[in-house]
């Protein structure tokens, strides 16, 4: 299992990649939300996540540091919470709950762009951006759907899970048919890699 997440969102991802990464194609997000909603009926569930994985080292340890800081510092002001946490498979997460969707691309990009000014680019694995079916949208109401970004192949792709090992393709071919354009999608499927929740109904980064 660990070897196939290595593969598909770390180094072996980077050396296939057609594109290099780049944090400012997490912009295309406040675009692609009013047609997620618009178009497809989906509306953000108002939360966002970025996934990295960690080094043994005081200066990432500051760099990260830094980050909490300066997202705790901001809450007052544009109301986003920022919640820091690592999963059971050693992975670490920045979870941001925001109201206004601008709000959690801005912070999710700030959290990136600061890693990677840090020197530490290399540890990113993912930007994830949640979503949520209305009745509205060709999926059952509540369905949730995400837009993950790659850092190391440099492109976005859709993930509906329906339960913790079960994915619906049918939204996530028609997510991609819609955005594919409007954001850098990935081409190839085989780099759509499952985040999966740990819970039926629940986010990857739980």
């Amino acid at each position: 299992m660990f070897d196939r997440i290595k593969q598909l969102l770390g180094t072996g991802a980077e050396t296939a990649a057609t594109r290099d990464a780049d944090p400012e194609d997490l912009f295309g997000m406040s675009t692609a939300y009013v047609t997620m909603e618009a178009d497809l009926g989906f509306k953000p569930t108002g939360e966002a996540a970025l996934c990295f994985s960690s080094v043994d080292s005081t200066d990432f340890n500051d760099v990260v540091a830094d980050v909490r800081a300066i997202l705790d510092a901001g809450e007052t002001d544009t109301g986003a919470v920022a919640e820091f946490h690592e999963d059971e498979h050693g992975y670490h997460w920045i979870v941001i709950e925001a109201g206004d969707f601008e709000e959690l691309v801005t912070n999710i990009h700030f959290a990136a762009d600061t890693l990677i000014e840090g020197r530490f680019g290399s540890r990113l694995l993912a930007a994830v951006f949640g979503f949520e079916a209305t009745d509205r949208a060709s999926a059952d109401t509540g369905q949730h759907a995400y837009w993950v970004y790659s850092f190391r192949r440099g492109s976005f792709y859709p993930f509906a899970p329906t339960g913790t090992q079960a994915r619906e393709e049918s939204v996530e071919f028609s997510l991609e048919s819609v955005l594919d354009g409007e954001l850098a999608v990935e081409d190839d499927r085989g780099y759509w890699y499952p985040l999966w929740p740990d819970t039926p109904g629940g986010h990857p980064w739980d």
